[in-house]
């Protein structure tokens, strides 16, 4: 039987990375974004059997029709990736009511979306996989000009976390994972709201979209519940909560725009 996946941001950077290497592993995919001249670049790039759906995952209506799709072309979906998402570059007291709101329409609700119009095939079928994209900032939130981008990844995080305890005990084989990229070498804080000109140079060494895709995939081959995509980030997330203030203390020293800014 053919393995299939759905990936939503797929257009660029990571999704297209991981549409890619899913694609060489003899996945058919489903491939969704708002971009819809570069889905089709993605897709004649990953060499194998795509559908491409032109979808905002903001809209729950939408992401149900990727799902629609999904299951119109290929019967069945074994993997489906919530890895839209989008950042900003304002501090907490500068957020408006706006920024909040699209925040967690691109980075929290999109993946609820997803998770509610997919999981329910996945119990019919006995199994599947979820993947959440989240981010470094999710777990350890000290760029603060990032804000209501953390705050959404946090809450996606807690989401993950509650949806594998739901379905621990009666589906063991439906798994849901977290995936947390640091700094990517994608257009990602180029694109954050609110971003004027070029962004500022990270002080952490980024990773390419295609390194974080190798970890996702791996994270599909063997699932597990959380992932960080740099080894170093989960010291640093131990670190973190070990001492909270000592830890914020030292990275106030950091240059604006320096740690995770992820992608």
């Amino acid at each position: 039987m053919l393995n299939v996946a759905v990936i939503t941001g797929a257009s660029a950077g990571i999704g297209a990375a991981l549409a890619r290497h899913l694609g060489r592993q003899g996945y058919c995919l489903v491939l969704a974004a708002r971009r819809v001249s570069l889905l089709h670049k993605v897709a004649k790039s990953t060499g194998t059997e795509v559908e491409v759906v032109t979808a905002d995952v903001c809209r729950r209506a939408d992401v149900e029709r990727v799902r629609d799709a999904a299951l119109r072309r290929f019967g069945h979906v074994d993997v489906w990736v919530n890895n839209a998402g989008r950042g900003i570059v304002r501090r907490v007291l500068d957020l408006s009511d706006s920024d909040v709101d699209e925040m967690m329409a691109v980075n929290l609700k999109s993946a609820l979306y997803g998770a509610q119009a997919i999981v329910p095939h996945f119990q019919e079928r006995g199994r599947g996989h979820l993947v959440n994209v989240s981010s470094f900032l999710g777990r350890v939130p000290f760029v603060a000009q990032r804000s209501a981008y953390n705050a959404a990844k946090h809450a996606l995080n807690a989401l993950t976390a509650n949806l594998r305890m739901d379905l621990r005990a009666s589906h063991p084989d439906i798994h849901v994972s977290l995936v947390m990229p640091g700094v990517v070498a994608t257009d990602f804080a180029a694109n954050a709201l609110g971003q004027e000109g070029p962004p500022p140079a990270s002080a952490a060494p980024a990773q390419t979209a295609e390194e974080v895709a190798a970890v996702i995939a791996e994270v599909i081959a063997h699932p597990v519940p959380e992932a960080y995509t740099n080894p170093a980030q989960a010291e640093m997330a131990r670190r973190y909560f070990e001492d909270v203030g000592a830890f914020e203390a030292r990275s106030a020293g950091c240059a604006p725009g320096s740690g995770p800014a992820p992608s």
